[in-house]
């Protein structure tokens, strides 16, 4: 069985996947994978630094092309630093959030266009995309209320963006669905959280045997 993949998960805020990578890892950890866990922007000093700044609440002066900027540059950092070393060394890396966030968000819900983030993030890592990305769809509207009932949760710059923006969010990812059928696969994230746990780990365990 090959290990060495790099799986990220996506989706809007609010989907749970925080929640379920968490579920994810414990599970991996119980077979004696050799896996490393990981999220963007962040993971490493120099990329948490960037997404401080990012995800103030109270940058809301920031450009749509300095954000995208800043996400480049801590996802480059944190991919060589952190990312391609351990998937060097064999583990099976599970990231929360990468490149398709940018696509979605930057890309097509600010409206600066997929193409021209994808350019700029190809720059930034080197054209290495995941080996398996899963999507948690959702409604942004059932997002959205679950962030505001949990008190606990971190509140950052984008939870406090208008529904329609998250509208165009979601429609941005299911852009990319079609644009990389192969590569993206859709998990219903309105379910109960031990239904969605089952279908990410059957996606997950059917890319690992077909990897051997």
């Amino acid at each position: 069985m090959k290990r060495n993949l790099f799986i990220t998960f996506e989706g809007p805020e609010g989907a749970g996947k925080t929640t379920i990578l968490t579920k994810i890892v414990e599970r991996l950890e119980q077979l004696k994978i050799d896996i490393m866990a990981t999220r963007e922007p962040g993971g490493i000093e120099i990329a948490e630094k960037i997404r401080e700044v990012i995800l103030n609440p109270e940058h809301t002066a920031m450009d749509e092309r300095t954000e995208a900027l800043l996400y480049a540059a801590a996802r480059s950092q944190h991919f060589f630093e952190k990312v391609e070393p351990a998937i060097q060394k064999g583990k099976l890396v599970l990231c929360d959030r990468f490149i398709d966030s940018s696509l979605a968000y930057q890309g097509y819900a600010r409206g600066i266009g997929i193409d021209e983030v994808l350019a700029i993030n190809e720059f930034a890592i080197g054209k290495r995309m995941p080996d398996l990305t899963i999507l948690f769809d959702l409604e942004p509207k059932v997002g959205l209320a679950r962030i505001h009932s949990h008190n606990d949760r971190e509140v950052n710059r984008l939870d406090v963006e208008s529904l329609s923006f998250h509208e165009k969010v979601r429609e941005g990812y299911q852009l990319l669905v079609k644009r990389y059928p192969n590569r993206i696969k859709v998990v219903n994230a309105d379910q109960p959280i031990d239904k969605v746990v089952e279908d990410v780990w059957h996606l997950l365990s059917e890319t690992l045997e077909e990897s051997k």
